[in-house]
């Protein structure tokens, strides 16, 4: 019998194992949270900020409050809803809160119930109690009917009944939580992302109160924005550091069937903008939502140079000339959204685009007639963008005629390039120093993989001009091996690789060379990011040997799990790896380069303003930025995690 027949053989039904309650959460917890990092941390305080935000989105709240307790390690989010209910159920013989919080899919908001729900943002039924399953510890706290009731959970178990605590004048609900330091590689919450997270929910929902209480720091927030977009709008601007074009912004509301709410305006920056969020939750990824926006700029502009014969002198006006420089906030409430998967970072509702489309056009081609003069300026600056861009493409033409087919010419002589000009196939490793270089030039595919090794750190390129940062030969080798030029003389058309991969050490030191670099390219090659072609690399930071077999760790953390999940009396033999050059070539290759079997990061911008800032904090001129990371995060650091 082949070794493929006793394989088959031995896969019977009793092989197949059914999962229970909220056990496929715990085994699995990246399908419902994205990921166990400090993103899918967050992402529990976010579902139940959305739970209650719902009762306020209906009607039924008028006031949340969340407290980042002192450990750092626990949140409770309390509102003024209706409380969840408490009632047994005569068919599941669980509460209406046990329901809620230990099973899949189990809630009021599944449109055929009369709950009140009307639009909501959690609307699979999966989040309080996939929040309840990665805690180690939650207690319910529920006040409605008169009373006050309290039960307590473990990792998506009850603890015991629910007990009531005594009479209680009000209503609503508190969630305490812990999450379990067994699932994620970090339990400690960042004040300043739920900050930021809970003063953009004041602003969309402009008749919410919202108090934040940071235990850590002593500070309490009100956070209260009844001038809602507009406002919102106006701090994005300001923060974006670039000038209006026009005095006045554009708004508009629509409150018959589903609610649409936007705000924009037009600025001297070269990027496009959109805070997007659907039933108030913010989608990074956009949608169709968005889709329809930018549908409408495109209609609207175009209309009013057609209306009032605008001379552009034979200047094809695009798309992206349009939305250069637009920094737009756009709310929607739908009574059925499609989010895509449980994270909700795109809205998917088809229907959305001709809706969004349909109510902003008309809007705005009103308030570009009504505003004649602040129309002609928005026109005027979208000219000049097309313009720029003729003249981008005009050098980038001249340059190519200059040097036929020389994909070669002037490139950097410690460049090892690929044979392929295939841009679906080919990637550029970027490397720190020459040894890590010449394992990976070995170790490579050369048809499809180039290595360009770099010399150490590279310039800090935080506020500096491209001009400035283009005298650093480090710097310039860069920009030629890729081949789109640097900052205004960029041109995605002479990109030389698909995949722009930053493949540093796994320390301290590669970390900080990688931040290096993504300043860089967020500053001066930021399109490079945009359109999905800078990756970091996962090479691994241990060997783990077992007698014949090989295991790879990418951190401490995973170094620690596979030893764990070991025999109690193997023998483990442990091997740090200083640098990508200490490992041999063929290594290498199976571990970081091979399609096959590496793992890598997309490097992605959830929000430009946000990058901008994080930036500035920890690679700008002023100490003062670093100095205040330093002392908030101080709390976080431990022995252990410090690479000296």
């Amino acid at each position: 019998m082949s070794a493929l027949s006793i394989a088959q053989a031995k896969y019977r039904t009793e092989d197949i194992k059914v999962l229970k309650g909220l056990e496929p959460v715990r085994l699995r917890p990246a399908m419902y949270i994205g990921a166990v990092d400090g993103k899918g941390l967050h992402h529990l305080a976010w579902e139940i900020l959305d739970n209650a935000v719902d009762e306020y989105i209906n009607g039924f709240a008028d006031h949340i409050t969340l407290v980042l307790h002192k450990s750092g390690h626990a949140i409770t989010v309390t509102d003024t809803g209706r409380g969840i209910p408490i009632e047994m159920s005569k068919e599941h013989k669980k509460t209406g809160l046990e329901l809620v919080l230990t099973v899949l899919h189990a809630g009021g908001k599944f449109g055929e119930s009369d709950s009140g729900y009307v639009r909501t943002g959690g609307l699979h039924g999966v989040g309080a109690s996939v929040v309840n399953a990665l805690s180690k510890k939650l207690i319910a706290t529920v006040k409605r009917d008169g009373f006050e009731y309290q039960q307590s959970y473990s990792k998506g178990e009850p603890l015991g009944r629910l007990e009531k605590i005594g009479p209680f004048r009000g209503h609503g609900t508190g969630i305490y939580f812990e999450p379990d330091d067994t699932i994620f590689k970090t339990v400690r919450f960042d004040p300043d992302v739920i900050k930021a997270r809970l003063e953009d929910m004041s602003f969309v929902h402009s008749g919410l109160k919202i108090t934040y209480k940071n235990e850590i720091s002593g500070e309490t927030l009100e956070l209260y924005n009844p001038g809602g977009l507009p406002a919102f709008l106006a701090r994005l601007v300001t923060d974006g550091q670039k000038p209006a074009v026009t005095e006045g912004a554009f708004s508009a509301v629509r409150e018959t069937g589903d609610k649409i709410e936007i705000a924009l305006q037009w600025t001297e920056s070269t990027e496009e903008t959109y805070r997007t969020y659907a039933n108030g939750i913010r989608t990074p990824s956009g949608g169709t939502h968005e889709n329809g926006l930018k549908s409408a700029l495109r209609k609207s502009i175009n209309n009013y140079i057609e209306t009032h014969d605008v001379k552009v002198k034979g200047l094809k006006i695009t798309a992206d000339d349009i939305r250069e420089g637009a920094v737009a906030v756009l709310s929607v409430f739908v009574r059925d959204p499609q989010f895509e998967g449980q994270t909700k970072q795109k809205l998917n509702n088809p229907e959305m685009e001709s809706t969004v489309d349909n109510f902003v056009r008309p809007a705005l081609e009103a308030w570009l007639n009504n505003n004649k003069t602040a129309a002609d300026a928005i026109v005027g600056r979208i000219v000049l963008a097309a313009r720029a861009r003729e003249a981008s493409r005009a050098a980038a033409v001249e340059v190519k005629r200059k040097a036929p087919g020389s994909r070669r010419l002037s490139l950097p002589g410690k460049l090892a390039d690929c044979k392929s000009t295939d841009m679906a196939k080919t990637e550029l490793f970027i490397v720190e120093g020459d040894s890590a270089g010449g394992s990976a030039k070995q170790g490579r595919n050369n048809d499809t993989q180039a290595v360009l090794p770099l010399r150490g750190k590279i310039l800090n390129c935080e506020g500096l001009n491209t001009a400035r940062a283009l005298l650093n030969q480090e710097i310039a080798d860069l920009v030629t091996a890729i081949g789109t030029g640097a900052g205004e003389k960029f041109n995605i058309e002479g990109l030389r690789y698909g995949k722009i991969i930053l493949l540093m050490d796994a320390d301290a030191d590669g970390c900080h060379i990688s931040t290096l670099m993504l300043d860089f390219f967020f500053r001066h090659m930021r399109v490079l990011i945009e359109k999905g072609h800078v990756y970091i690399g996962q090479p691994p930071l241990y060997r783990v040997n077992v007698g014949k077999d090989t295991y790879w760790a990418r951190d401490d953390q995973h170094k620690e799990e596979i030893i764990a999940g070991l025999r109690a009396n193997a023998k483990v033999e442990v091997t740090r790896f200083k640098g990508l050059g200490e490992m041999d070539a063929k290594d290498l290759a199976s571990t970081t380069l091979d399609r096959k079997t590496r793992t890598l990061l997309k490097v992605t911008i959830d929000g430009q303003i946000e990058a901008d800032q994080a930036f500035v904090e920890l690679l700008g001129k002023d100490p003062e930025h670093r100095y205040r990371f330093i002392m908030e995060k101080a709390e976080q650091a431990v022995t252990e995690d410090l690479d000296v």
